[in-house]
């Protein structure tokens, strides 16, 4: 069980994570972690380590250079704080293959900050609506003129070609073990 000191660490911990990284300040952000290591559940990437999550930050400010969050809820866990916040920005420059749209975005998102038996932040797990933040990039793309046809074309294809190589640890899971009930899953059933 959690003890009162332990989720005040973590809550402060996470909300100076937060601020950081609006403020782009990554050696901040970066220093929150012993070994920087982010999952993006819904393309299905790893970034691991000083280089890879640097190289994260830089991308998805050059995508949304004016990113920003409002917190909705905070939760604590045994081994993780729990937040679900809006994500918002203006796509200004490339969002992988994606081609900026000037469209602004706010989707809702979820970010799981897990921590390890020495309190330290080991992952954060992060969970969002690709399409709804997909439609709201595209949505400020006036249709009527050619022009945008082509950036349309380039953005389906970008967004088809996000998840393409998925990280083979976020789909090679293991279910958890429950010693005092008999839990049968769906593939088991059959």
């Amino acid at each position: 069980m959690l003890n009162a000191a332990q989720r005040e660490a973590r809550e402060r911990l996470v909300l100076d994570h937060f601020h950081d990284e609006v403020v782009q300040e990554w050696d901040h952000v970066l220093s929150t972690f012993p070994h920087p290591h982010y999952e993006i559940i819904p393309i299905l990437t790893v970034y691991d380590g000083q280089d890879e999550v640097r190289q994260y930050y830089r991308d998805s400010r050059v995508a949304f250079p004016d990113q920003d969050h409002e917190i909705i809820s905070f939760r604590h866990a045994e081994d993780a704080v729990v937040t679900e916040f809006w994500l918002m920005g203006t796509h200004l420059g490339p969002l992988g293959a994606i081609p900026a749209t000037g469209s602004r975005f706010r989707v809702r998102m979820t970010a799981f900050f897990i921590f390890d038996e020495n309190e330290n932040l080991i992952c954060e797990r992060i969970y969002f609506d690709s399409l709804s933040m997909f439609r709201q990039l595209i949505a400020g793309l006036n249709l009527r003129h050619p022009k945008n046809w082509w950036l349309l074309v380039k953005a389906i294809r970008g967004l088809s070609s996000m998840s393409r190589d998925p990280a083979p640890s976020l789909l090679q899971t293991t279910p958890p073990d429950f010693p005092h009930y008999h839990y049968v899953s769906g593939s088991e059933r059959r």
